[in-house]
């Protein structure tokens, strides 16, 4: 089958090669312009570009496909079909309708649930005991269109962003493998607009600890910010990063008295945690970053800078 594909980063990479290694013919690959990387902030093709670039596949970085110049290429590629997987740019009506049997979206959650720009960190963030791959055919709409398949992915407690994401990268390029094998013979589903939620785009400003938030919720909070933008608090009103915590339970709970502090206040420091008081329960930092620092255990961090019990975070 002839295929333009459209992808820009590692979660879109896994799915061209796997199209690529089942045989379709990739007439043409779409990615976004290069970016500042880096501290240098030197521009860096994306994962995407250097997939293509490896298997001498045609590419091109259009900034906008609202343009007869991007239109005309994508005519000229006369493709069966458009696979895309983490673009980044809107595609118009006209692109649309370009590939003769339509557009085709790798999704990272099960639709309608999640549509959106941050699916897999609001999926953590919900507490959703699941998520996973829908193929759908793509329409005007903001993930909107009728679903060709579903591949379910279990949450663990242990995930990340980061570590689900390349879960569902491989059931991602495992899915639209499968969805060609038959395409278009199998009839898409529509989705029940009524059970939709809405997966906004993460900012730095909300991935700040809310210490007045139940222990559970942080938690939370700290794998679905890890590894961008990364949740942070404040200490003596400088930025500290945390990368990994554990909501504390069975003997390491916090008695009635420590329970009586403020959220946000260091209860105690054991060999290589650091207990601090919620809105409801408590929540073990175990891994730290300062300002202006490496990542580091929360021993590590102590070590250098003790913390003793009433310090609060947050201010």
């Amino acid at each position: 089958m002839r295929i333009v594909f459209a992808g820009t980063p590692p979660f879109a990479a896994a799915a061209l090669n796997a199209l690529a290694d089942a045989g379709h013919d990739i007439v043409l690959v779409l990615t976004q312009p290069d970016r500042p990387a880096g501290r240098g902030m030197k521009l860096a093709p994306s994962a995407v570009k250097q997939a293509a670039l490896a298997r001498g596949l045609p590419l091109v970085q259009p900034a906008s496909l609202r343009t007869a110049e991007g239109e005309a290429v994508l005519h000229a590629a006369d493709a069966d079909v458009m696979v895309v997987a983490a673009y980044g740019l809107i595609l118009p009506q006209a692109v649309l309708d370009l590939p003769r049997l339509g557009c085709l979206n790798i999704h990272a959650s099960l639709l309608p649930r999640w549509r959106g720009a941050a699916p897999i960190q609001r999926a953590i963030l919900a507490g959703d005991p699941e998520t996973g791959i829908t193929i759908m055919q793509m329409d005007a709409g903001l993930d909107t269109g009728a679903m060709l398949s579903k591949t379910v992915v279990p949450i663990l407690e242990t995930d990340t962003a980061a570590s689900l994401h390349d879960t569902l990268a491989a059931a991602g390029a495992a899915a639209i493998v499968a969805a060609l094998a038959n395409y278009p013979a199998r009839v898409p589903q529509a989705q029940d607009d009524a059970q939709a939620t809405y997966a906004a785009k993460l900012s730095k400003e909300e991935a700040r600890l809310d210490w007045r938030r139940p222990a559970d919720a942080l938690a939370r909070a700290v794998r679905a910010y890890n590894p961008a933008p990364g949740a942070w608090t404040l200490l003596d009103g400088v930025p500290l990063k945390i990368w990994s915590a554990q909501v504390v339970a069975g003997s390491g709970a916090p008695n009635a008295h420590e329970r009586s502090h403020e959220a946000g206040t260091v209860l105690r420091a054991e060999a290589d945690r650091l207990l601090v008081a919620c809105g409801s329960g408590a929540l073990a930092l175990q891994e730290i970053q300062p300002a202006g620092g490496k990542r580091m255990t929360a021993a590590a961090f102590l070590a250098g800078r003790p913390l003793p019990a009433g310090t609060r975070f947050g201010t």
